[in-house]
């Protein structure tokens, strides 16, 4: 496979990613970013492992869903991050429910 078919390939399945997250962001709760991942979760919970410098924090998410275009099985049971570094979560709008 030369370069210009696996740009190709990766663009393809990027696209895919893309229009995959728009169909299931509005089941979720929660999006959380790592410096590794991004992952959509309906349950989030965040325990410091360590009181010294840098930090542990543990990060638990429960019925999740992983951006990552080389993985198969995007939807997983339960997710566990293990971190030094930054974790941004977010807690996602519900657009309101229209009669």
């Amino acid at each position: 496979m030369g370069d210009e078919e696996l740009d190709d390939f990766e663009s393809t399945l990027e696209l895919a990613l893309v229009h995959e997250y728009k169909a299931v962001v509005g089941t979720f709760d929660y999006a959380v970013e790592t410096d590794r991942r991004f992952y959509l979760a309906n349950e989030v919970s965040v325990e410091v492992r360590s009181n010294s410098t840098p930090t542990l924090l543990e990060v638990t998410l429960h019925d999740a869903w992983v951006w990552d275009m080389y993985r198969s099985a995007r939807f997983v049971p339960s997710v566990r991050i293990l971190t030094f570094r930054d974790v941004n979560i977010e807690r996602l709008a519900k657009e309101e429910l229209r009669p």
